[in-house]
């Protein structure tokens, strides 16, 4: 199997160079199990984040472990987590649909509304594993503005394709695409 050398600051990871289309290929991140690569990258990205927030908020599932493990460094002891489907235990769900480039069917992203409650008025920070085409970032900002607060800072640990060119983003690698 073809693979991509990843360097994140002093780590290198092997991906596999993946297919999702038949015109495109991706080389596959996958942040959840890697607690090295997560520890690292929340530590260089506590340095990115700005100085004055109050919550974090990550999309399921991938971001999770990062947005955790950032939670720690940055001393902000709770995270929200955006689902992607509305549970029975949630009150008030705020939700927004989202397309991502590694999912082939629409899904929705789901906000609590007791965390909706909680982020009310507050400075927000989204962290994610991979930005590339952007819609979970967008569909996460619509569902942060919806509950009332403001998005901050944006944060990943890589930037895929022509998402290392934007300027409303920070990360610590890039990710290219793979055109077949």
């Amino acid at each position: 199997m073809e693979t991509y050398e990843l360097k994140v600051g002093p780590l290198t990871r092997q991906l596999p160079i993946v297919p999702i289309s038949d015109e495109l290929a991706i080389a596959s991140f996958v942040l959840l199990g890697d607690a090295e690569l997560t520890d690292y990258a929340a530590r260089a990205l506590a340095k990115q984040v700005p100085a004055d927030f109050d919550y974090l908020v990550t999309m399921e599932s991938k971001g999770i472990p990062l947005a955790q493990e950032l939670s720690r460094v940055t001393a902000h002891p709770q995270f929200v987590v955006l689902r992607k489907s509305e549970k029975d235990y949630m009150r008030d769900p705020l939700k927004v649909p989202v397309t991502a480039i590694t999912t082939s069917a629409p899904q929705e992203l789901v906000l609590d509304g007791a965390d909706a409650d909680r982020l009310a008025n507050k400075r927000v920070v989204i962290v994610d594993d991979v930005i590339s085409s952007g819609g979970s970032l967008t569909a996460a900002q619509a569902l942060i503005e919806k509950a009332g607060a403001t998005v901050v800072g944006q944060v990943a640990v890589l930037a895929e394709g022509d998402a290392a060119d934007r300027t409303d983003i920070q990360y610590l690698a890039k990710l290219p695409l793979f055109p077949l």
